[in-house]
């Protein structure tokens, strides 16, 4: 596990070292404010589910950012021959990166805190359901996180891997909008496969286990295929 943090701390100063990085933040953050002033003016409600929404939308866009650069970068520099040759298992090395990433993620995260003591500050806003806002746009920025990851150790290109996260993030996120056009089992494998479905049953306070191995599980197959792809030679 050592070996892990290790990794993942090198990957995290890697972020703060880079301009994309601040960048990213103060975008990131300074879209935030507005939607979150825009929706509480017109909603008149203390309530962040909205937010919660444009989070995850804006999310589908930012996270290709953040990861495009995870093992792209190392195989365009050809430090990847570094790490595949250090006494180090692939295992650690995938999640070393990963954690990196999923820690500069949290910390984005953390800074919009600030959105609940401004409601609670002006009003009475249920607390569980905030609590499970926050659990659930986690959950799928890590889900997200991890497609990126994925994506990145296919290319040694930067914007190809990029461009590979959006395909993948628009299908599972607008993958909801088909329903209307089947019926049925179709209709139900669209909408289990859809994201927007399930962080909506975060955002109004529901927790279900199926939500939660839902992003487990696509956590869990990515991590899996990026160390495949990593050990495989045909992605090098």
């Amino acid at each position: 596990m050592n070996k892990v943090f290790a990794i993942a701390k090198k990957e995290l100063l890697t972020y703060f070292k880079s301009p994309i990085a601040y960048i990213i933040l103060i975008l990131t953050i300074t879209i935030f404010n507005i939607f979150f002033f825009m929706i509480i003016d017109q909603n008149r409600e203390v309530s962040l589910k909205d937010v919660f929404q444009v989070m995850e939308f804006m999310f589908v866009f930012l996270v290709p950012l953040l990861t495009m650069r995870i093992f792209s970068e190392e195989k365009s520099t050809g430090t990847i021959e570094f790490l595949m040759t250090a006494p180090l298992t692939n295992t650690a090395v995938v999640l070393g990166k990963y954690l990196g990433a999923l820690i500069f993620f949290s910390i984005m995260i953390s800074m919009t805190f600030v959105y609940y003591g401004i409601v609670e500050y002006f009003g009475n806003p249920d607390r569980m359901t905030t609590l499970t806002g926050y659990l659930g746009i986690w959950l799928e920025g890590a889900f997200f996180l991890s497609i990126g990851m994925m994506t990145s150790s296919w290319t040694r290109n930067q914007i190809v891997s990029a461009m590979t996260s959006y395909v993948i993030l628009f299908l599972i996120y607008f993958s909801i909008s088909f329903t209307a056009y089947f019926r049925g089992p179709a209709e139900i494998v669209i909408r289990q496969l859809s994201t927007w479905s399930h962080l909506e049953n975060f955002a109004v306070g529901i927790i279900t286990v199926g939500d939660v191995v839902y992003y487990l599980n696509g956590i869990l197959i990515c991590i899996v295929l990026t160390r495949l792809s990593i050990e495989n030679r045909l992605w090098r």
